[in-house]
């Protein structure tokens, strides 16, 4: 006789999952509502199938033998599983892996402080955080959401704007003492500059510092000097080290103006023209986890706002 899980073996183990439970056929029974010569005849048909004894029939009771045993414990163990998902599936639970990449200053900045509610909204998603700088090309299937910082065109790919940036000059208080007023523009010709020479896509290294001086129409000051670093919390831990000046941006600035460890020399905010925002790929947030942390990344930016 062919032994093979065929859809008559899966009922017969479901008798068996209850019977085990109850260790009475007749206890069984009456949970399947069928009769106690059912459950018995179908036990029995069982055994034929896998070749093997599964319960011991003694005087009035039953007893599993070892192998019933460890069939019960599997059987128990899968059903549990079915179980455990369709309450997942009834109850909108969604789970998997999900691919989001960011630029490493937003990610450590600005995600990662974020991150914890992420994984309390949605315990079953797992995430896998790529770091990856602007310059790196976007490329489709490389990731399901990516946080980038650009001009919001992307061909090829769809986007959601989270918030702009505006950028301005910050130091350390302690790289003022001793040394002439840092009052105007003019006056940073006494003070080193530090750059990030990955402050946006297809951005130079002395980007930022000449972005922000034309906007404000500033004296011209020489910036092609100073410090660079490819990573703008790196510029931002030169600052507070007393480096030199370096520029900041609003969205990347949590609480190291208001602790003190940087201070803004010049009032003058400056809007870069980028954009944080979510790049995905046509037709990606038809997937519900996709779309639930798109969602969920718009809810923190408005949060964030003020909203």
């Amino acid at each position: 006789m062919s032994r093979h899980l065929n859809a008559q073996t899966h009922a017969w183990l479901k008798v068996f999952a209850v019977s085990a439970h109850h260790l009475s056929f007749t206890r069984a029974a009456e949970e399947l509502h069928v009769t106690t010569g059912a459950v018995s005849q179908q036990i029995k048909q069982l055994e034929e199938r896998l070749g093997f004894k599964l319960f011991r029939r003694l005087p009035r009771r039953l007893e599993l033998t070892d192998e019933g045993r460890r069939l019960a414990a599997v059987v128990d163990e899968a059903y549990q599983a079915v179980g455990q998902e369709v309450r997942r599936l009834r109850s909108g639970v969604m789970s998997g892996i999900l691919r989001l990449r960011s630029v490493p200053s937003f990610l450590a900045k600005w995600l990662m402080p974020r991150l914890p509610r992420l994984q309390a909204r949605f315990p079953d998603i797992e995430v896998q955080v790529i770091a990856e700088d602007s310059n790196i090309s976007l490329r489709d299937g490389d990731f399901d959401l990516a946080l980038d910082l650009n001009d919001g065109h992307y061909p090829g790919f769809s986007i959601t704007a989270l918030m702009d940036e505006v950028i301005f000059p910050v130091c350390a208080p302690a790289l003022l003492r001793g040394k002439p007023p840092l009052r105007r523009p003019e006056d940073l010709a006494y003070y080193p500059l530090l750059h990030d020479v990955t402050a946006w896509r297809g951005s130079h290294d002395y980007a930022e510092w000449e972005h922000y001086l034309e906007a404000i129409a500033a004296p011209h000051v020489n910036v092609h000097r100073g410090y660079t670093f490819n990573r703008n919390q790196l510029t931002m831990e030169a600052a507070i080290a007393g480096m030199g000046v370096a520029i900041a941006r609003r969205t990347l600035i949590t609480d190291e103006l208001k602790r003190g460890a940087l201070i803004a020399p010049f009032a003058e905010r400056v809007a870069t023209g980028k954009q944080y925002g979510i790049v995905y790929a046509p037709g990606a947030l038809d997937d519900r986890r996709v779309a639930a942390v798109h969602d969920w990344l718009v809810e923190e930016a408005r949060r964030g706002r003020g909203e």
